[in-house]
């Protein structure tokens, strides 16, 4: 059954092109043909030892591929074909894997430990392969070191496969004894150690019941924190990675060691190597992270017995910690501001260190203001950005009473040094510290502004100055620009950046067409000021948006001409059409929002539309969502005489419903849906057939991502709004989908914050769908075709009553719901709502609700319900 595969798996990896495509088309056509074969060949061909590396490691490697898969719906046919396999076939392949894990050669015993992770994260759900934990146990201490070493680099992937429920606690408490002991000193082989470290970080997600236990807790801990000093670098590195694991899994356990861990990752800092001085930073960030989550949650009152109280870990540890993390802003890397993922001792301590003032607040300013004031001036680039850095770092956390003084020294002095300081890294840092300043301190929220009449033309000019500069401190002083604007969003009528609205737009213009605007993002940067300066612009300056439309739509042209591209031009080009599409959809929406500029701009919609239109043609993702949220702005804007694009455009919006792969695309024309039938009203109705067959097959889709049905839904209520009684048709489709989600949306037991936040979206798409479909319907003569869907609707409602985890949102959309069952059904619902179970307390909790929408929605439900009741 099997054959031999070495020198087809070797001409597959040939540099002789032809070869390898022939060795390609052999291998796929022998896993068509005979999969068990083909597997037992593989599993084979890794467990020879007198192979060559180059053909076993591919052969794991496409046995690991025949077994998982990124897309989910692929993933799980992978799951069933493997199941579906003989036992016999399914055992022989385990039994090369596992005599695989003694292979003298690393690459073939590394990559066996995968698979065989894989196969116990398909078998061991499905109580399959009982004996693998114990197999793998069994005889770790009297192992060979290198066996000893792929055991336990096994059990680590295997904790990674597989979740905590599927493998008993018995087994748990033997794999962390096996992992602890392989960490320990004592054990001679530092690749040993290494694995067992990295078993670990994986095991300890399983180690809940270990880590409740006071004797077995300080074991690990005290095993963990020794190996953190261990002579190897991965193997600090890794045990680091350990403690940054165990302060967000177990931060309510960490009391008794956080002076220790303290004393040790202050030693790393200082001392160690990056990689492992980054982790050990990484951990104080890591609590940061908890702290901050905990008091945001609770508001800071633990006078109740909440279940995470604060230890205050970070305020305790601030008179230490902030010195430490100070001293890393002077370890910068002269290159970083170039590198787009760099990341340093430096940037990590700032990262930190912002985390820090957003976890204690006012308390970190008078630590941090001397380092600040010693090093802003000093000779030594290295200082001066560490000082800045260190400021900006600080301005998001402590209130604007503390902060303010501070900046209204500091703004002039940054101001001078952004236009005046010989070093990049100093002005790159010193932009930066500006956006942050004007992010967190300029805004119609706080009472003291910085920005006054006096200062606000320096501002602008020392701006507009060094967009001119290198790319990566033009890419900073853009984004100071953008919360410039920002931060006058809500001003009327006139805006203190009026006076420099022509010269600032022609400014970000000019930087787009730098010759090195792709670098540092600068373009993209670029755009995204435009548009917000434009969002956030006044009528006054609206007649300058007006020329701007023009010069965009020239850009976008521009892009269009057909010149033949490589595919990396061709991916540059796609970015350009999307940010100018952003920037349009900016322009319509801003134009669109008054009538006299509406009107002026009504004279470009055909030719934006061409445009539009043309882009789409240039088939490419990133392009078509872009053009797709500009085409909902343009239908938005153009009301019922959007119509025209219809025929045209229609065959793209399919193809947007259609798109599965790139499920955001999907989504954003799920928008543009609601956007058309908004625009249109009863002109959808010709389209409604196409439209709603492609929404129904995208709900029944295993292949389309989660996150799109409630859009989808949602889009039933802005479509049967359109066409009112007409979706009479679609009823019989449509509600059995409703129902069967709202069933599902209404169990939620045990479910973690992101699946709640899922299923609170879901039902607000659920109930969105029935608003519109019970306005559509009302006063029509069709509308008793909705009593027989009342009940469940109630039903619905009753459950998700009783559940008490609706948010603010759907609580809303929930009450305004049974406003127009009463108020579409009249009777007909009077006397069902009186006898559901919940409809009145619930009612009455919303009218005593602090939230003034859910207040004046149930204010509005009911009047519409005692109406239905009296009749």
């Amino acid at each position: 059954m099997a054959m031999e595969v070495t020198q087809v798996l070797l001409n597959a990896q040939a540099i002789d092109g032809n070869v390898r495509k022939h060795a390609e088309e052999s291998l796929k056509q022998f896993q068509e043909q005979n999969l068990p074969g083909f597997l037992l060949s593989l599993s084979g061909e890794l467990a020879n030892d007198e192979k060559p590396v180059d053909s076993r490691k591919l052969a794991g490697l496409i046995l690991k591929n025949a077994l998982d898969a990124k897309e989910q719906h692929r993933k799980l046919e992978l799951v069933q074909r493997w199941l579906s396999l003989d036992n016999n076939v399914k055992g022989q392949i385990k039994a090369f894997l596992l005599k695989t894990l003694a292979s003298p050669v690393p690459d073939a015993r590394s990559t066996a430990s995968q698979v065989i992770a894989k196969i116990a994260g398909i078998e061991l759900p499905q109580r399959q392969w009982p004996e693998l934990i114990g197999s793998l146990l069994s005889n770790i201490h009297q192992l060979p070191a290198h066996v000893k070493q792929a055991t336990l680099e096994t059990l680590g992937y295997l904790c990674e496969e597989v979740s905590p429920d599927v493998v008993e606690q018995d087994h748990v408490n033997k794999i962390l004894t096996a992992v602890v002991q392989g960490m320990n000193a004592s054990e001679g082989n530092n690749d040993v150690r290494l694995a067992a470290t990295r078993a670990l970080y994986n095991a300890l997600g399983f180690a809940q019941a270990n880590f409740s236990n006071d004797m077995e807790r300080d074991y690990i801990m005290r095993v963990v924190c020794e190996s953190t000093l261990s002579p190897e670098v991965k193997i600090r590195q890794a045990s680091f990675e350990c403690l940054v694991s165990i302060s967000s899994t177990y931060y309510e356990k960490l009391a008794p060691y956080i002076q220790d861990i303290f004393n040790i990752t202050a030693k790393a800092v200082r001392e160690d190597e990056e990689p492992v001085a980054l982790q050990a930073i990484e951990f104080w960030s890591s609590i940061c992270d908890e702290e901050i989550d905990i008091l945001e949650e609770y508001g800071g009152d633990f006078t109740g017995d909440s279940e995470i109280p604060c230890f205050y870990f970070i305020k305790q540890a601030l008179p230490a910690l902030v010195p430490m993390l100070l001293e890393t802003l002077l370890k910068q890397e002269e290159d970083q501001d170039q590198d787009e993922g760099a990341w340093n001792i430096a940037m990590a301590g700032g990262t930190c260190l912002g985390l820090v003032a957003r976890t204690v607040g006012d308390d970190i300013v008078s630590l941090v203001m001397p380092f600040i004031e010693e090093n802003i001036t000093k000779p030594d680039w290295r200082q001066r950005e560490a000082a800045t850095y260190a400021f900006g770092s600080i301005l998001e956390g402590p209130s604007p009473d503390k902060l303010t003084p501070l900046v209204n020294v500091a703004l002039n002095f940054m101001l001078t040094a952004l236009t005046k300081d010989p070093n990049n890294h100093v002005k790159d840092t010193t932009a930066w510290t500006l956006g942050r300043i004007f992010e967190f301190l300029h805004g119609s929220t706080v009472d003291t502004p910085i920005i006054t009449q006096a200062n606000c033309q320096q501002i602008v000019t020392v701006l507009l100055q060094s967009m001119k500069d290198v790319a990566n401190v033009a890419e900073k002083a853009c984004g100071a620009l953008y919360f410039l604007a920002q931060g006058y969003e809500e001003v009327s009528p006139s805006s203190p950046l009026t006076p420099y609205f022509q010269e600032i737009v022609q400014a970000l213009l000019t930087v787009t067409h730098r010759e090195d605007a792709g670098e540092s993002r600068l373009r993209t940067a670029a755009y995204e000021t435009l548009n917000e300066v434009v969002r956030c612009s006044t009528d006054e300056t609206a007649p300058m948006v007006l020329q701007l439309v023009p010069v965009i739509m020239m850009e976008l042209h521009n892009t269009l001409e057909g010149q033949k591209l490589s595919s990396d031009e061709r991916e540059k080009q796609g970015e350009l059409q999307g940010l100018l599409c952003g920037c349009l959809q900016v322009i319509i929406q801003k134009l669109g929002s008054s009538e006299p500029t509406k009107y002026v701009f009504m004279q470009y919609a055909d030719q934006i539309m061409g445009l539009f239109l043309r882009v789409f043609a240039c088939r490419s993702a990133t392009v078509h969502e872009e053009a797709m949220l500009a085409i909902g702005a343009l239908a938005y804007a153009t009301g019922p005489d959007f119509a025209k694009y219809m025929p045209e455009f229609y065959k793209y919006l399919e193809m947007g419903l259609q798109n599965f792969e790139e499920y955001q695309v999907c989504a954003v024309t799920v928008g543009v849906v609601g956007d058309i039938c908004r625009a249109l009203e009863d002109k959808t109705l010709p389209y409604c057939d196409g439209i709603m067959t492609q929404l129904l097959k995208d709900l029944s889709s295993n292949q389309l991502h989660r996150s799109v049905k409630p859009p989808i839904f949602s889009s039933f209520g802005d479509i049967a709004l359109a066409i009112g009684e007409n979706f009479e048709k679609y009823l019989m489709y449509a509600m059995p989908m409703l129902q069967s989600a709202a069933e599902l949306s209404a169990q939620t037991a045990d479910a973690d914050d992101e699946m709640t936040e899922y299923t609170n979206s879901l039902r607000n798409g659920i109930l969105e769908a029935y608003s519109g479909i019970l306005q559509g319907f009302k006063n029509s003569p069709k509308t008793q075709l909705l009593i027989p869907y009342a009940p469940h609707i109630l039903q619905f409602l009753d459950s998700m009553y009783m559940e008490k985890d609706m948010d603010d949102v759907v609580m809303k959309t929930a009450i305004g719901v049974l406003g127009d069952l009463a108020d579409t059904l009249g009777s007909n619902a009077g006397s069902l709502i009186q006898q559901s179970l919940s409809s009145k307390d619930f009612l009455n909790e919303c009218l005593s609700s602090d939230d003034h929408m859910i207040k004046e929605s149930a204010e509005w439900a009911k009047l519409a319900i005692s109406r239905a009741i009296s009749v």
